[in-house]
């Protein structure tokens, strides 16, 4: 993860949460007043957020101190205390919502994400995310993903090509889409293209484009069709896919099964704090 990136997003968090200073907290407590906040999962999973702990409350005030007790990927149990900060009141309450909120999205994403590996364990499948994810968030989801076990697609328009129907349909033909798009770009990157019938799928080898990805097409049918594609080329499918049908889509030997769901629909993992104010 980008730990010059990730501050300058916390920036921008705490900036959006803090405004002009804390009116409960700020008028409460004197600012000499110390605590300690606890970080405590209230159900089982993986956690995912180490770093957004450390430089969150750091973002927020540099004197606080925070250990964490849980690296990324690590297995949580109901009543794991995750992190402890300690420091200021006024600071540990500032900085508890951003975290909190971050956190508990980051290891729901890495507990399905891992819950879905071991459902197609064994096979040469590999699980992936998508671009299906919050805006201004993309590195932590796809980091997340990450420590779940899953791998990152593309990270955004710009570091590959995936051609689709709309830019087939203008280009004339999934062949002059694929020449078109070669001739523009450097050597380095990857062409993925879209099939949804057998004559693109020939089509798409004849291109010798990157990557196929079998679209909204059943195992049944990825299992019949695969045996045509040349060992060179890397694929994929994506749609119509569930937690209750992937082992049938990674029995067919594609290389990776993309969910766009890992990033977009995930419930948060519960997770929350309490601070505890120091009486001297």
């Amino acid at each position: 993860m980008n730990t010059i990136k990730l501050k300058s997003m916390l920036e921008q968090f705490y900036i959006e949460d803090i405004g002009d200073g804390d009116l409960s907290s700020d008028y409460l407590f004197p600012e000499e007043v110390s605590g300690e906040l606890n970080i405590i999962a209230k159900m089982d999973g993986i956690f995912c957020g180490k770093k957004v702990i450390e430089e969150g409350v750091r973002v927020v005030d540099h004197t606080l101190s925070v250990n964490c007790f849980i690296e990324d990927g690590g297995r949580l149990e109901k009543g794991t205390v995750i992190a402890k900060a300690s420091g200021s009141v006024r600071s540990l309450l500032k900085s508890e919502r951003v975290i909190l909120n971050l956190i508990q999205r980051m290891s729901a994403i890495a507990t399905e994400t891992n819950h879905v590996v071991q459902k197609i364990e064994g096979t040469v499948t590999k699980i992936c995310d998508t671009r299906k994810t919050v805006p201004g968030l993309r590195m932590l989801d796809k980091y997340a993903v990450r420590t779940g076990g899953g791998y990152n697609h593309r990270n955004g328009l710009y570091d590959a090509v995936m051609l689709k129907d709309n830019h087939i349909a203008f280009a004339g033909s999934l062949s002059k889409a694929v020449e078109t798009v070669k001739a523009a770009l450097g050597h380095t990157v990857k062409i993925e293209v879209e099939i949804e019938t057998f004559e693109q799928l020939t089509e798409a080898i004849a291109t010798k484009a990157d990557i196929i990805m079998f679209d909204n097409c059943t195992p049944e049918t990825i299992k019949r069709w695969i045996k045509t594609v040349p060992d060179t080329f890397i694929t994929e499918a994506s749609g119509m896919i569930t937690k209750e049908n992937i082992r049938a889509y990674a029995e067919t030997g594609v290389n990776y099964i993309s969910l766009g769901y890992l990033t977009h629909s995930v419930k948060a993992l519960d997770i929350s704090a309490n601070v505890s104010v120091s009486i001297t």
